[in-house]
C-alpha cells in the first residue's frame, strides 16, 4: 500500500491514457493538458484505456531512484514484504 504525504493533492486524469508513455510523457501531458507543474509535488494518476492499469506520477523533490545493480547477475531479486515497503516508501 503507498502512503501519500500529508498535504499532497491527488488529480485523477479524467478519460484515459495511452499506457506506453513513461515519465516524461506523462509529465508532458500534466503540463499540456492539464495544466499543472508536474514537480508540484502533488500526485498524479492516469489510467488505461480498458481500466486494467493505473500510472502514478509523483515527484518528490529528490533526483533519481537508484536501482540496485548486481554484476553477474540476470532475471530478478526477492524482496520481503518489509523490504518492499521501504522501496515504495523511498518512492514517495
Amino acid at each position: 500500500m503507498m502512503i501519500v504525504p500529508a498535504g499532497v493533492k491527488v488529480h485523477l486524469a479524467l478519460g484515459y491514457t495511452d499506457m506506453r508513455k513513461g515519465m516524461d510523457g506523462l509529465a508532458m501531458l500534466v503540463q499540456e493538458t492539464l495544466k499543472n507543474d508536474p514537480f508540484c509535488g502533488h500526485l498524479f494518476a492516469f489510467r488505461g484505456k480498458r481500466a486494467q492499469i493505473v500510472k502514478v506520477l509523483f515527484w518528490d523533490g529528490r533526483g533519481g531512484f537508484v536501482w540496485p545493480r548486481m554484476t553477474g547477475y540476470e532475471g530478478s531479486i526477492t524482496l520481503s514484504p518489509a523490504q518492499l515497503a521501504m522501496l515504495i516508501d523511498g518512492l514517495c
